[in-house]
C-alpha cells in the first residue's frame, strides 16, 4: 500500500444529495469500465496517468490528524459527512482501507456528526459498533456476475453486497443503495424487479442512469427507458414506504 499526505481533508459537496465528505484515498482498485466519472476527473487534472495507476489506490496517512484539526471548524456546518465520492471506503481486498474508513467513521461519531458511506465492496462486520446515526449503502447495478466481473472487474460479488448491507440492516441501522450507474438494455438485458427484490429491505434507493457511454445513446427510446424505471422505482418507494432520489437527468419528459 502506498501513502500520501494531504493538507485538507473535509469539504463541501456539490452532488445533489451530498452534504460534507471527505476522500482519504487517491484512486480505486474496482476499475469499473462504464466509464467511471471519478477517473475521468482524475486523469483531467493529473492525478492519474491512466486506468492502472488509478487502479493502484493510495491511503492519506495523515486523515485522522487533519480531522482532528477540521471537524472544530466545520462540526456546526455539517448535516453529515459522505465516504466518498471520489474513490471507495470499503474497498474490497483492502483490509488497511477499511480500517482506515472505520476509524474516520468513529472520530466523526464521537462528534457527533453523522456518517453516510457507499461501496462496490463489502461492508465490515465491525461497523456494528458504529453509531446508529450513520447510513451505510452498496451500489447495485445488476445481478449478473459476467456483468460485474468485465465492468466492476475487481469489485465484490454482487450478493456478498447484498448480504453486508442487510447483516447492517439487521443490526438496527438506516440502509440504502444506489443503482447507478444502470446500464440500457443494448448493453445488459436484464430484469429490473431482480434487483428490487434483493434490496427489498433498504430504507431509500438512489436511482441514476448511465452516463458519458455512447451505446446509451444508441439503444432506440433510451429517454423512454429511463423515464420507466425512475416511475417504477417512485412507485415501489411509494408503496413500500421507502425514501428515493432520483439523480438529476435521469428522468426528463
Amino acid at each position: 500500500m502506498e501513502y500520501i499526505q494531504r493538507k485538507t481533508l473535509l469539504y463541501k459537496t456539490e452532488v445533489e444529495y451530498g452534504d460534507y465528505t471527505l476522500n482519504h484515498i487517491q484512486g480505486c482498485s474496482h476499475g469499473c469500465l462504464y466509464p467511471c466519472y471519478a477517473y475521468m476527473m482524475a486523469r483531467r487534472f493529473g492525478r492519474a496517468k491512466s486506468i492502472e495507476e488509478w487502479m493502484e489506490p493510495k491511503l492519506v496517512s495523515n486523515a485522522i490528524e487533519l480531522l482532528k484539526k477540521e471537524i472544530p471548524k466545520y462540526k456546526d456546518k455539517i448535516n453529515s459527512v459522505h465516504l466518498c465520492f471520489t474513490t471507495d471506503p470499503f474497498m474490497y481486498g483492502y483490509d488497511e482501507i477499511c480500517n482506515s474508513s472505520i476509524e474516520i467513521i468513529k472520530l466523526l461519531n464521537t462528534n457527533d456528526i453523522p456518517c453516510t458511506a457507499l461501496t462496490k465492496g463489502i461492508l465490515p462486520k465491525e461497523l456494528d459498533c458504529t453509531d446508529k446515526i450513520n447510513s451505510y449503502g452498496i451500489t447495485l447495478i445488476s445481478l449478473n456476475e459476467s456483468y460485474r466481473k468485465k465492468n466492476e472487474m475487481n469489485s465484490a460479488p454482487y450478493l456478498e453486497r447484498v448480504n453486508s448491507l442487510k447483516y447492517l440492516h439487521d443490526k438496527g441501522f438506516n440502509t440504502w443503495v444506489s443503482i447507478e450507474p444502470y446500464p440500457t438494455p443494448n448493453i445488459l438485458e436484464q430484469n429490473f424487479d431482480d434487483i428490487l427484490n434483493a434490496i427489498c429491505f433498504v430504507d431509500k434507493i438512489i436511482f441514476g442512469r448511465l452516463n458519458y457511454n455512447k451505446k446509451v445513446s444508441e439503444y432506440k427510446n433510451y429517454q423512454d427507458f429511463y423515464n420507466n424505471l425512475v416511475e417504477k422505482v417512485i412507485e415501489y418507494c411509494e408503496k413500500t414506504n421507502k425514501k428515493y432520489h432520483i439523480k438529476d437527468g435521469t428522468y426528463k419528459k
